[in-house]
């Protein structure tokens, strides 16, 4: 059986942390979130692997190349236009029954081995229970088969909600021939399914055991970061100093160092040539990239820092995404918690949206520099390439390539 993964998808919602990568490509815990994905493909068997691709696809590639490092063989196809999933997994044209995944979803190695395992019918679809099964594409399944989709449902139809894992017998590229646009004017994936459906193909449902995680929006990165985080074990290869304390998991690089006087708590990822401390105190779900710098007096939690960016002194940072190359001036802050304790709102495709967090911090894109006690509000985002100057407190969204300063009337005396 070969797999199609499909990461052609820009990540709109996860901007600017997707400004200059697929979001396929975010990283988690010192690889890209589909290197965790064609990980967990390879477990199961299966061997050869179409990449979907599209946005930013020169990247893809040239991390990936033909597989050989991953024990795979990887063929690209590109999807010039985006026209929907049915479309990208149409350009497929196998001949033979094959595995289907989403390039920004997180599942478990045990989940795809039973759907790949339990397949004996035209279409296996995983499923998932939900709280909230408005927000996603439900599944209706009676006595084991799937009898309905139904796209964000205003009234209930069922808690289990489509996980994107499928196993499709070549049935399926004569029902995407038949796929009319959906009403988000795409030819959707679900579609093909409902025509097999309708014309009294078997489509079998099988139900997740483990954590899934699709990659949303910026909480949801933070989210995937945890499980991932969750089910390592330390392992520390680079320099950890005298009066230095770590309680939980930590993962420490290679030429990186932890200085006296730091107090870490775990699980914690810390890529290659990063150094940390001294007295700085890194709590839960925290990774940092490679060449990193956290230094005195900085508190970092349950945030995902990424390559060559500094957090130099006296500054704080939680439930944040911090892309590359940034610079933290001295008291830079970000909040994470509203004064009346209600969820955050973030704003993602210009809709003011309810993150459902109690506490979520900020997003910042790449190359963004802060001067000397910034205060970033929380749900707040900075575009790439942005400045901005001592004492400025970021109450809104900065867009890409801006330069904030505040202005100050002084009184000579």
């Amino acid at each position: 059986m070969k797999a199609v993964i499909l990461a052609a998808g820009r990540g709109t919602r996860l901007e600017p942390v997707t400004s200059d990568m697929s979001k396929c490509m975010l990283p988690i815990v010192g690889k890209p979130l589909l290197e965790h994905i064609l990980n967990s493909v390879k477990k199961t068997g299966i061997k050869e692997i179409i990449l979907i691709v599209g946005y930013k696809k020169e990247k893809i590639i040239d991390h990936f190349n033909d597989g050989a490092k991953l024990g795979l063989k990887i063929n690209y196809i590109e999807q010039k236009e985006m026209k929907g999933t049915a479309q990208a997994i149409g350009l497929a044209k196998l001949d033979t029954d094959f595995l289907v995944l989403n390039g920004d979803t997180l599942v478990s190695f045990e989940d795809i081995n039973n759907i790949v395992k339990n397949h004996k019918t035209a279409t296996t679809i995983g499923v998932m229970k939900v709280e909230n099964p408005s927000n996603y594409g439900v599944v209706k399944i009676e006595n084991g088969n799937v009898k309905a989709i139904v796209e964000k449902p205003k009234k209930f139809v069922s808690n289990l909600a489509n996980a994107g894992i499928y196993v499709f017998s070549p049935k399926i590229f004569e029902a995407i021939k038949k796929t009319k646009k959906s009403e988000r004017g795409e030819y959707e994936i679900t579609t093909s399914i409902e025509i097999l459906i309708e014309e009294g193909e078997k489509i079998k449902g099988i139900e997740l055991k483990n954590k899934w995680s699709d990659i949303g929006n910026p909480w949801n990165y933070l989210d995937s970061n945890n499980t991932i985080l969750r089910a390592m074990d330390t392992k520390i290869e680079g320099i950890v100093e005298e009066n230095v304390q770590i309680k939980g998991t930590i993962i420490l690089g290679k030429n990186s160092v932890i200085k006296s006087g730091t107090y870490i708590e775990g699980p914690v990822y810390i890529g290659e040539d990063t150094v940390v401390g001294p007295n700085a105190f890194i709590r839960s779900f925290t990774s940092l990239g490679n060449n990193c710098r956290v230094g005195n007096a900085v508190e970092l939690k349950n945030s995902i820092i990424n390559d060559n960016t500094n957090v130099p002194h006296l500054s704080y940072v939680g439930d944040s995404i911090i892309g590359k190359n940034c610079n933290f001036g001295a008291g830079t802050l970000v909040g994470n918690l509203r004064l009346d304790e209600k969820s955050v709102k973030m704003r993602i495709k210009d809709e003011l949206t309810d993150t459902g967090r109690r506490k979520m911090g900020c997003v910042v894109g790449d190359n963004v520099k802060t001067g000397l006690n910034v205060m970033i509000n929380s749900g707040r985002k900075i575009g790439s390439n942005s400045m901005i100057g001592p004492g400025v407190v970021i109450y809104q969204d900065i867009p890409k390539d801006t330069f904030v300063v505040k202005k100050q009337e002084l009184e000579m005396r």
